[in-house]
């Protein structure tokens, strides 16, 4: 007999519908995948758009505020659309207002001034994403997803020799936030306050420069761009304080060069590291003050940066008409004891008759031969500046030995090397010592000072203020 077949129990009749399900399913949870990556980065892409339409419009601005900051036009308006996002001219008080602060150096006399401005800002705010106009620039912040860049440079302006400041202030308390379009209207009257020179605010505030550095503080949430705008100018470095949010971009000015009257003070800038011979001339003619002659029984010329001291000494050789000169170097960073001496087996001649005698001291003679020569004292290993160039020792990596033939080198090249170690930090100031019974008539004699100075340099300053009034238009 044959069994019959139970249709309820075979698996042919539905196969072809559990696979159209399990396409089903499968297309299903796809399109779920690409909708959960590919709709967040599509909205993202969209609020990229909708900022870069913001940047635009600030760029715009940028341009016309600088019609009314130099006086073109007394007032220009822009066309902003806010796109969900909030404007705000200086909403956020005094306190995140920013602030350009110049500070004026002379460390010869250790004393300083400065002088500061608020900038304000025109800023556009949507979720964590900040674009601003800022100190004549436009800044753009991209929050979680970044630092700070620039979209447009400030007026800062800096060609090696003239630092040129204008700096833009927003002055206004106003608000904006929705969808539409508002207009920003801003308007001067066109007379920027002086700041730099002005001797009426300060003697010290005039051109050429003559102090020793100006240093630019820029307090700002955009701080970051701002240093890293000031990396790309020539001559110019930045380094940055995060915990205060500050840029700090740093100039060193340039002592005068040239021939002139002698002083018991005489300054020198930073050289020129990459110049294996960047000092030029450094001679001095000097001229007897009394009857006595040229006579000095301890005559110094000495220098100090940080934790180095160089010292020049010039002495009357006994019963001769000559001067020895002694060359001694220490660096206290490397230890107390590390003192390198230098001893002349040349000397310098002295013409004439007392009051009438005079003598040529070249510091860059190159026929001038000195002896290393380490006083009983030093109990340190000898030669320790002259190796490889770093924050303690410079070029050329030799080592001196008891033999004398070892330990002779002409005076040009001991100059050129302690200077270039005296200079790696900061200018420096030679002060001419000689004695209560000091022979140097200062009037007649002479030093000419000349040598390839480092980049970073002002040699004027111009800082002006110019108020801009910004008020947001419904």
């Amino acid at each position: 007999m044959k069994s019959e077949k139970n249709l309820s129990q075979s698996c042919k009749a539905v196969s072809s519908v559990v696979g159209a399900l399990i396409m089903f399913s499968l297309t299903i949870i796809c399109i779920s995948v690409m909708l959960l990556y590919s709709v967040p980065v599509i909205f993202e892409m969209q609020e990229d758009a909708k900022a870069q339409k913001i940047e635009q419009a600030f760029t715009i601005l940028d341009s016309r505020i600088s019609k009314v900051a130099l006086g073109e036009s007394p007032v220009q308006t822009t066309t902003i659309t806010l796109m969900g996002g909030t404007i705000d001219v200086n909403s956020q008080g005094e306190a995140d207002r920013g602030k350009m602060t110049i500070q004026i150096i002379n460390q010869t006399d250790n004393t300083n001034e400065e002088f500061n401005c608020s900038l304000g800002t025109i800023e556009y705010v949507k979720d964590d994403r900040k674009i601003a106009y800022e100190g004549g620039g436009v800044w753009s912040n991209y929050g979680s997803r970044g630092g700070s860049v620039m979209l447009s440079p400030p007026e800062f302006h800096y060609n090696g020799v003239t630092l040129t400041l204008p700096i833009m202030t927003i002055n206004g308390n106003s608000s904006s936030s929705g969808e539409g379009d508002f207009e920003i209207a801003v308007t001067s009257d066109n007379k920027p306050q002086i700041l730099y020179p002005n001797v009426s605010a300060s003697a010290q505030r005039k051109n050429p420069v003559l102090h020793d550095k100006v240093i630019v503080y820029i307090e700002s949430q955009y701080y970051d761009a701002w240093a890293n705008y000031a990396e790309t100018m020539i001559y110019t470095s930045a380094t940055t304080d995060d915990e205060n949010e500050t840029a700090i971009i740093e100039f060193h000015t340039v002592p005068p060069m040239g021939t002139f009257s002698l002083s018991n003070k005489i300054k020198m800038g930073q050289v020129n590291e990459s110049n294996l011979d960047p000092v030029y001339d450094f001679n001095f003619h000097y001229e007897a003050a009394q009857s006595q002659g040229l006579n000095p029984k301890k005559y110094e010329m000495k220098a100090i940066s940080g934790t180095k001291t160089l010292i020049y000494t010039l002495q009357k050789k006994g019963g001769a008409d000559q001067l020895e000169l002694h060359v001694t170097y220490m660096d206290t960073s490397v230890g107390s004891d590390y003192i390198e001496h230098w001893e002349g087996i040349d000397t310098f001649s002295i013409d004439g008759a007392q009051e009438d005698e005079s003598s040529n001291v070249d510091l860059l003679d190159e026929y001038f031969i000195m002896e290393y020569s380490p006083t009983s004292q030093d109990c340190a290993e000898t030669d320790f500046s002259w190796g490889p160039s770093n924050a303690t020792s410079e070029l050329p990596d030799v080592e001196f030995n008891a033999d004398p033939a070892y330990n002779q080198y002409p005076l040009y090249d001991i100059t050129q090397h302690y200077i270039k170690l005296m200079t790696k930090e900061d200018p420096i100031e030679f002060i001419l010592d000689g004695g209560s019974q000091d022979p140097m008539d200062y009037s007649n004699s002479k030093v000419t000072l000349n040598y390839d100075s480092m980049g970073n340099l002002i040699t004027y300053l111009h800082v002006t203020q110019n108020e801009l009034n910004v008020q947001i238009v419904n």
